[in-house]
């Protein structure tokens, strides 16, 4: 490709993903266009470790991703967003800030993707297998993209191959059937040409764990059970992506060691660091105070599930703030308005000598796990083979959970249901959940928003309105309309 398309590379871009994690060093390597880059396996490395560094935006996976769960009944939002009290309410439209942050960087991420896709085959001066690899890793996050997009808005562009030749960017909105299309293409390429696992020198990169989990997940979406269960398996039953030991261990320091992680972002404090965190942990603590759990989500967990307790913090709950005064701080009432923070993501440096440790801005935050292919696959069981059809995959995931949880037996989608949103409780899940499930007639998601205790004491008294089929997906931003003259249409009802 000829065009003068710039490409931006970061002076220390960041990797996610399976396994144990870290940043890699690079040395800053200025402003290129794809006439003069591409030239040798650094630059192919390079160019693909700046896909990664999207994922530390704030303004794409830390905030204005995670605002999209904010409607569900595991959360409040918190904060003085109004952009974010409206998609929480469902009373967004396509001038909400957070509904046009989101567009730019998905696209951001399949722009850069695709230069790549298009430019590394060129490179002659490279190691076969760092090709192939990073080939792989171009499919895989081009598909991130536009998998992101087709859950939050339905049908979007696809920008194809021919039209960067062309330099041709202002195409009309795909319908949803080609945008899954699409990403299933480019899902099964990076399966075919990613490693199943990394060595030390370069733990940190997508696997094809990564890409067959995503694909799991599509396939779900798209209501192709039996395809989901087929890839599902191969994750599961592969000991480079094994559940991890102890449930809280996905959400500690020590995280990296997880091969549960399948998906994560990753930063180096004090040099480019991950905000995703902040969001989550209380004011007075260093962070932001938003997305402050319910109390409908903590009475949902059994007694003796330890889940509880490593995802949420209640009054009189003691934790470690990395205080070089004091190593413990008690969880009080006036830190959260609903009485509740997520434990899970509040991760903390411990103190340097007289110094407090404050945020850990390095944690490496689980975007997908094994866990959740788990609970996918078992779904895809039950709603095949009918109840019970599950339950081992079910039992695996409570038994790690806690080996006092009584195993289900012949569980069907109410079990299916409880046990995902126990599990994966603030990891952005459970809107979209709730709303493919309601598509079904197998909640009521409606009557689900409107309990008592999915409204924070503060919101008791409002009245959500979910429209259907309106509220299923999210509104074309109205700048992008605006600037494509007419080639973008809105959303039906906006």
């Amino acid at each position: 490709m000829k065009s003068k398309k710039i490409l931006y590379i970061a002076a220390l871009a960041l990797l996610s993903a399976t396994g144990c994690k870290k940043a890699l060093d690079l040395q800053q390597k200025g402003v290129y266009n794809t006439d003069n880059y591409f030239r040798n396996q650094a630059d192919a490395v390079n160019a693909i470790t700046g896909i990664y560094s999207l994922l530390e935006g704030e303004d794409y996976i830390a905030h204005a991703e995670t605002t999209f769960d904010v409607a569900s009944d595991d959360y409040w939002r918190s904060g003085d967003h109004s952009e974010d009290e409206a998609i929480e309410n469902l009373t967004y439209d396509a001038s909400n800030a957070q509904v046009n942050y989101s567009w730019r960087w998905k696209y951001e991420t399949v722009n850069r993707s695709t230069n790549c896709i298009l430019n590394i085959p060129k490179i002659t001066q490279i190691d076969a297998a760092i090709k192939t690899r990073s080939m792989g890793e171009a499919y895989f996050f081009r598909a991130f993209g536009y998998w992101r997009l087709m859950v939050i808005y339905g049908d979007v562009p696809i920008i194809t191959e021919d039209d960067y030749s062309k330099q041709n960017f202002n195409v009309p909105k795909s319908p949803i059937e080609e945008v899954r299309k699409q990403i299933e293409s480019d899902l099964k390429q990076a399966v075919s040409m990613l490693p199943e696992s990394y060595g030390p020198a370069d733990r940190g990169r997508v696997s094809k764990g990564t890409a067959l989990g995503f694909l799991t997940k599509l396939y779900m979406y798209w209501e192709k059970f039996p395809e989901a269960i087929a890839t599902g398996n191969q994750v599961i039953s592969n000991a480079n992506y094994a559940l991890a030991a102890n449930y809280q261990d996905n959400f500690t320091r020590a995280n990296e060691s997880s091969k549960e992680i399948l998906l994560s972002i990753q930063a180096i404090q004090n040099v480019i660091m991950n905000d995703f965190t902040v969001y989550y942990i209380p004011r007075p603590w260093g962070g932001y105070g938003f997305s402050q759990p319910l109390q409908g989500l903590a009475n949902e967990f059994e007694a003796n599930d330890s889940r509880k307790k490593a995802t949420l913090l209640a009054v009189g709950d003691t934790i470690d703030i990395g205080l070089a005064t004091t190593r413990t701080s008690v969880f009080t009432a006036d830190l959260s308005a609903t009485g509740f923070a997520f434990r899970k993501y509040a991760v903390f440096n411990p103190p340097n000598g007289d110094q407090d440790g404050g945020v850990d801005h390095t944690f490496a935050v689980p975007l997908m796990r094994s866990a959740d292919i788990y609970l996918l696959v078992a779904e895809a069981l039950i709603r095949t083979k009918g109840a019970g059809a599950g339950d081992a995959l079910i039992n695996q995931i409570r038994h790690r959970a806690s080996p006092l949880l009584k195993p289900v037996a012949g569980a069907g989608m109410k079990e299916l249901i409880h046990e995902r949103r126990m599990e994966l409780a603030g990891e952005g899940e459970r809107h979209q959940d709730l709303m493919r499930w309601d598509k079904d007639k197998i909640v009521d998601i409606a009557a689900i928003y409107n309990s008592p205790v999915s409204k924070a004491p503060i919101d008791k008294n409002k009245n959500v309105v979910f429209v259907r089929p309106k509220h299923y997906y999210y509104p074309i931003p109205q700048v992008e309309i605006d600037k494509s003259k007419g080639v973008l249409k809105q959303n039906p009802n906006f």
